[in-house]
């Protein structure tokens, strides 16, 4: 599709939209292979807002202090759904990856040879479900993780040399008969002055301070995610050798593997963009909501049933995440490749175009704005979709929903919250 026929709309302040008229009115759904249903098949005036297509997607409706998913808005009609990745089996992967390779490099990850594998965390955003899964997944597999009423503790520790914290513990790592301590030594939420998380600028300035207070014993960097993690990456750790891990698979941190970023985690983005866009598109068409995904449609598209679930009890498809080392870098190079065997046309008269308003919660998100964005804009022509894009400021809600200011003039809505907990604000301003 040319950027003629696009529009990106980035507001930042400015006169708010008057919102009107928008009539999503929630009800409860039932989840399944036919809820598609019949109501997206004919959409426009015919069709009330209340009924049109939604797709929540990357950020999941949840409570961002428990963790709880928020079903009324998951259940917002039939034809609602989320798309994002499966963040426990992605957070656990991390782990994993950075246990690997703290084993391999025993003898020479202890940077002052105190016997303290210490590790700094740059935590995201706090109350984000995605990233608490990530802190949970990292602490879990090294060993320093604290539990609470039944789950792992996924507050920031702060400062923590001493091993004093109560939100982590010291963990234990025996390799070759030798005994080691695994220390998160400092970790704390990046957030900058204008309240917008995951902040690359503020992890790079934190990581500063860090590294002039208690330098050389920093033996491993996480971050929960790559463009935090480059942050710190080019401010330091590239200079002094430290192994840093993200998460996202970002084109500048796959390529900075071979200058010595120790790995990240692809979300398999393809597979989210598909997705998000499918569900909509089979909706609209009042076809199974499986149709593309995990049966091929006409044109002979399908995902791979490895590469996504279907979770029907949370109306949520997840995409599987993907560990990406030195090993095997060079097949995610391209970061906006589309999937293999989802790139086939769909025929117009089968699946007319149909009209898109969909957010993206912070137009300077690297992830979103580099790589699930350029996907998304692959696959709207593809589905013979008119998206129009919103680019929010990931600071405030209203900086997106006031640009929603007529509703009617399209078929089904992509939503991208600024915080998990604000489902239900879209949801009362579309009614």
């Amino acid at each position: 599709m040319e950027m003629s026929r696009r529009t990106f709309l980035q507001f930042f302040g400015g006169t708010a939209a008057t919102v009107a008229g928008l009539g999503l009115v929630g009800c409860n759904g039932s989840a399944g292979s036919d809820a598609g249903g019949d109501s997206g098949a004919d959409t426009g005036d015919a069709v009330a807002n209340k009924d049109k297509p939604v797709v929540f997607w990357n950020r999941q409706p949840s409570n961002s202090t428990t963790g709880d998913l928020d079903m009324t808005s998951l259940n917002w009609n039939k034809d609602t759904y989320y798309v994002g990745f499966d963040a426990n089996q992605g957070g656990e992967l991390e782990g994993t990856m950075i246990a690997d390779y703290i084993k391999a490099h025993i003898d020479t990850i202890d940077r002052n040879g105190d016997g303290i594998i210490g590790y700094i965390l740059a935590i995201g955003d706090v109350g984000h479900n995605d990233s608490i899964a990530r802190t949970r997944g990292c602490r879990k597999a090294l060993g320093t993780a604290v539990e609470k009423d039944g789950a792992i503790v996924s507050d920031a520790a702060g400062t923590n040399l001493d091993g004093s914290s109560t939100v982590v513990q010291d963990g234990t790592l025996e390799v070759n008969g030798k005994s080691y301590i695994v220390r998160e030594i400092a970790s704390q939420e990046m957030k900058n002055s204008a309240g917008a998380t995951w902040d690359a600028a503020t992890a790079g300035n934190a990581l500063g301070s860090w590294a002039s207070s208690f330098g050389d014993q920093i033996d491993v960097i996480v971050s929960n995610n790559d463009g935090m993690g480059m942050a710190m990456f080019n401010a330091w750790s590239k200079e002094n050798n430290v192994p840093t891990f993200g998460y996202d698979a970002n084109s500048d941190a796959v390529a900075a593997i071979a200058e010595g970023y120790a790995g990240t985690i692809s979300q398999n983005p393809a597979v989210q963009a598909y997705l998000t866009l499918r569900l909509l598109r089979n909706t609209l068409d009042g076809v199974d909501i499986n149709t593309g995904i995990a049966t091929a449609d006409d044109a002979g598209n399908v995902i791979s049933a490895d590469d996504y679930k279907y979770s029907e009890a949370d109306r949520s498809y997840y995409a599987m995440n993907l560990a990406v080392t030195a090993e095997n870098a060079d097949k995610f190079a391209d970061a906006t490749a589309m999937y293999e065997t989802a790139q086939a046309q769909l025929e117009e008269a089968t699946s007319p175009r149909k009209k898109v308003w969909l957010n993206i919660y912070n137009a300077a998100d690297n992830f979103l704005s580099s790589t699930y964005q350029p996907l998304l804009q692959k696959y709207d022509d593809l589905l013979n979709l008119d998206v129009e894009y919103i680019g929010g400021d990931g600071q405030t809600e209203s900086n997106i929903t006031n640009r929603l200011g007529n509703p009617d003039e399209y078929d089904a809505f992509a939503i991208n919250m600024v915080k998990t907990d604000n489902a239900a604000s879209y949801t009362a301003l579309l009614s």
